[in-house]
């Protein structure tokens, strides 16, 4: 199965360095970032590790859990959050899937079905397709997917300014252009007719070309 934007995100049981969840039940009402790891201790794992726990707090203020997954037991995770501590400064502060049996990998299509056998006697390479991040909404529909090869490490800054975008764009029928950043200008949406943007934009907007319709950001 390969995942799509609106598809409804498979919900799951699994065990994580915090427990046992249920994936939606876990979410609640709030907004989720998944993103997967191919084998505990491999190195550019390590840095994203890392750097999630230090922005968590960017996260939180988005109301937007975390969650990791690694193709290794849970018990392993606990040995690598101390290399991921020492290394980068900040240990996972958010729960990390143990997916040894592979059973969520392959439900979100980074693995294939048939993938089988023991965990541990795989290389990262076998499993190189498992570094995805998905962003998930409150009504658990797939916001965004990103998948990354083995020896790039995600740029999780971007997931950010993404997460702002989509979050404004639910709220407002706007969308936003080219690299665009918080407090920025936006586009009113296509879908909005020029009669119904006159009464939400009173004060008009510029129109470069009368299919763009560029307005500041909505409070």
């Amino acid at each position: 199965m390969t995942l799509k934007i609106n598809d409804e995100a498979p919900d799951f049981e699994a065990e994580t360095t915090e427990g046992r969840i249920r994936f939606h039940d876990w979410m609640g009402g709030s907004w989720a970032v998944m993103f997967s790891h191919p084998k505990d201790f491999t190195p550019v794992c390590t840095t994203e590790l890392g750097y999630m726990a230090r922005i968590k707090p960017e996260f939180d203020r988005r109301d937007v859990k975390i969650l990791g997954l690694s193709v290794d037991p849970v018990d392993s995770h606990a040995k690598w959050a101390s290399d991921i501590a020492e290394t980068q400064g900040h240990a996972p502060n958010y729960p990390v899937i143990g997916d040894a049996d592979f059973a969520v990998s392959k439900l979100y299509g980074m693995l294939p079905a048939e993938t089988s056998g023991d965990a541990g006697a795989r290389t990262p390479a076998d499993n190189q397709t498992v570094r995805n991040v998905f962003v998930i909404g409150p009504d658990k529909k797939v916001k965004l997917v990103l998948a990354y090869p083995m020896t790039t490490g995600r740029n999780f800054d971007e997931v950010l300014r993404v997460i702002d975008s989509l979050q404004l764009t639910a709220r407002h029928k706007v969308a936003t252009p080219v690299n665009w950043r918080q407090g920025e200008d936006v586009i009113i949406a296509g879908s909005v007719s020029d009669e119904e943007a006159r009464r939400t934009y009173p004060d008009g907007w510029e129109a470069p070309r009368p299919y763009i319709r560029i307005v500041p950001q909505p409070g």
